[in-house]
């Protein structure tokens, strides 16, 4: 995780496997973590930037969890992004939102 301090980086591993059990608990799935940072590998600083790239990326993850996704839910989604600023703290909080769906 270049450019992240320790605390950061702690941060979003935490995040990220708290997100993945509760996904995968939720949805009856069985998501890998090798699968997640394997089409995290993909994503680039401007993918949250770009509106159309976003998208992109939650269609895939959806693909992924073999879960449906709405046009109305994957906007939701990207304006949630964008509003977050992607802070850690406040992907938490995404995550928590998003979980409750």
């Amino acid at each position: 995780m270049l450019g992240r301090t320790t605390e950061e980086a702690r941060v979003l591993n935490k995040i990220s496997n708290d997100a993945l059990k509760a996904i995968n608990k939720k949805a009856g799935k069985n998501i890998t973590p090798g699968a997640v940072k394997k089409l995290a590998s993909s994503v680039k600083p401007s993918t949250m930037q770009s509106e159309a790239e976003l998208r992109k990326l939650i269609k895939q993850v959806a693909a992924m969890a073999k879960l449906p996704v709405t046009e109305s839910t994957i906007s939701e989604i990207v304006g949630a992004v964008k509003k977050s600023g992607m802070n850690p703290s406040n992907m938490e909080a995404l995550m928590k939102l998003m979980i409750k769906k």
